[in-house]
């Protein structure tokens, strides 16, 4: 679509940001009703999806089993934009790097281990997702990573082996810690190749990689052993192997990919949310069970999608503000 390249008045874009909402962004030399249009695509797996009810109601009708929901960062933030940007979403649950790179994704809809299967599956296979990028697009976030790692199935790995414990030891972290640096390492290569087939489809789209929120407490004595709501049968001693071993360095990857190209700009939820974990009265995440018992297995809620909207938008505001 035409783009009309209208300085913005950013209100000093990431300042624009007060109290979780956004403040109205005002168009220098337009009126509101002739904004300038931005072409925005979405890119990621269930936490930029949204997935869960927590998060949202899907919208997607008829359902493509990828569980996009209205409450996840990408609607939060084209509603809050919708004068500015035009947003593209096909973020999918479970998507892995390759699945957003170059490879058909077939979508799992809301199956859970352990659960009846989702009457809707099988779903028919979604494209790359990297096919949504053009020459015209502006500005592209991926959130991507935590299924090449395999969390999930460690996650589910956990939930057996502490079982039983008493929540004494480290029993996932004894039967899995040594694969877990091979799986960082694909994450990294795999991150590196996604980045550069973002850039060849989209080569004037600056690109921000969103990382990952805080799921686990660094002080997992917050963490009741056997507590559905929180991580019912993982150890403490195996939570701070996954906070330590697992997920901080999966942030790290990203970011360490992410700042070897020059398009690419990292965005931090992981400090923002510090405080908002699992564990936490306030929580952004949700644990295995949500509060209605149901099934959410380790995901954003609606208050995590709303963080996580406040600094996607404050990097989206600044990649498209001018440099002159």
């Amino acid at each position: 679509m035409a783009r009309f390249r209208t300085h913005l008045t950013l209100l000093g874009s990431a300042a624009a940001l007060t109290a979780g909402t956004l403040a109205p962004v005002q168009l220098a030399g337009a009126q509101p009703a002739a904004a300038a249009s931005y072409d925005w695509v979405a890119l990621g797996d269930s936490y930029t999806a949204g997935v869960i009810p927590a998060a949202g109601d899907i919208f997607e009708i008829p359902r493509d089993g990828c569980e996009r929901t209205d409450l996840s960062y990408p609607q939060v933030i084209d509603r809050d934009l919708s004068s500015l940007i035009e947003l593209t979403n096909v973020s999918c649950g479970a998507a892995t790097i390759e699945d957003v790179t170059f490879r058909a994704q077939e979508p799992i809809g809301r199956n859970v281990p352990g659960l009846p299967e989702d009457p809707d599956y099988p779903f028919p296979p979604v494209p790359p997702q990297s096919e949504a990028v053009k020459a015209s697009t502006d500005v592209i976030t991926v959130g991507v990573g935590g299924n090449t790692l395999g969390f999930a199935d460690i996650l589910v790995k956990c939930l057996e082996l502490g079982q039983g414990s008493g929540g004494v030891g480290t029993p996932c972290k004894d039967d899995l810690a040594a694969g877990i640096p091979a799986k960082l390492t694909k994450v990294g290569t795999d991150y590196d190749q996604m980045l550069a087939k973002l850039h060849e489809r989209g080569p004037h789209a600056k690109i921000l990689t969103v990382g990952y929120p805080t799921v686990i407490p660094k002080d997992t004595s917050k963490c009741r052993y056997n507590d559905i709501h929180q991580f019912f049968s993982i150890t403490p001693g195996d939570l701070d192997w996954l906070r330590q071993d697992v997920l901080e360095p999966l942030n790290k990857a990203i970011e360490k990919s992410a700042g070897a190209h020059s398009s690419a700009t990292f965005v931090n939820l992981y400090d923002s949310s510090e405080k908002h974990s699992v564990c936490d009265a306030g929580k952004w995440v949700e644990g295995i069970l949500d509060s209605d018992d149901r099934p959410t297995v380790v995901h954003p809620n609606a208050k995590g999608h709303r963080n996580a909207a406040d600094h996607v938008t404050s990097a989206i505001l600044n990649a498209i503000a001018p440099n002159d």
